[in-house]
């Protein structure tokens, strides 16, 4: 997968809010999709060496079978700390690398993080869809931003995801007796379809598939 470079990495996090208060501009909230969605990819991350070593992992499912086609991993050093809401920042150069290293283009990516149900909108998901300008889908487990009505114990049942009056994405239930994962628009999709393709990637489980794959390889499990 070809990747081009979209800007440099920050040294600083007054850099970090400029490059997220510019790229924050280019999201596209809206569909933007093949026509044909035939494969899916998931991205997700591990560290070593006491974070000092950064492992990013991208699966290649099959879509709408969900069968892994293709897997990629990468290493490289940690250049920028953890601190919440620059995670992308700490991540994204990791999984560039892994992203480079597949034959298989996806035609949507679903993020371990957020789109743009974070502070600035600009969350990995919305960060990694603007460099490779494709659609790209956050999916959380757990709760940056925002606030949101009780939530039924149904499969698919999900409720609006509010900060500061708008709607950032959705607390979404993907399996019965199970916590929500928190869906948000990451780049050229909307919340609704987001969604849905977050339903159909997650045929059993809590997590969608491309998520579980990306995670045991990153974790080496």
């Amino acid at each position: 997968m070809n990747i081009h470079q979209l800007h440099a990495w920050p040294q600083t996090l007054e850099e970090a809010i400029t490059i997220q208060e510019s790229l924050r501009e280019q999201v596209i909230t809206e569909d933007q999709l093949p026509e044909t969605i035939s494969y899916v990819a998931g991205v997700d991350m591990g560290f070593a060496e006491e974070g000092k070593v950064s492992r990013a992992a991208v699966a290649v499912l099959s879509f709408p079978d969900l069968k892994v086609v293709e897997t990629a991993l990468a290493h490289r050093p940690t250049s920028f700390p953890y601190i919440p809401g620059f995670l992308s920042f700490r991540e994204i150069p990791a999984v560039l690398d892994a992203l480079a290293k597949i034959q298989t283009v996806p035609d949507v990516i679903l993020c371990d993080g957020q789109g743009i149900a974070h502070p600035r909108r600009l969350g990995i998901a919305s960060h990694l869809g603007v460099i490779l300008d494709m659609p790209t889908i956050g999916v959380a487990k757990s709760l940056l931003i925002g606030k949101h009505q009780e939530l039924l114990e149904a499969r698919g049942s999900w409720q609006p995801l509010i900060h500061k009056g708008e709607t950032v994405g959705a607390v979404l239930r993907t399996r019965v007796g199970v916590k929500p994962l928190y869906i948000s628009s990451g780049h050229k999709i909307s919340l609704t379809t987001a969604i849905d393709y977050v339903l159909r990637c997650t045929p059993k489980y809590r997590l969608p598939e491309t998520t579980r794959v990306a995670d045991k390889l990153a974790s080496n499990r």
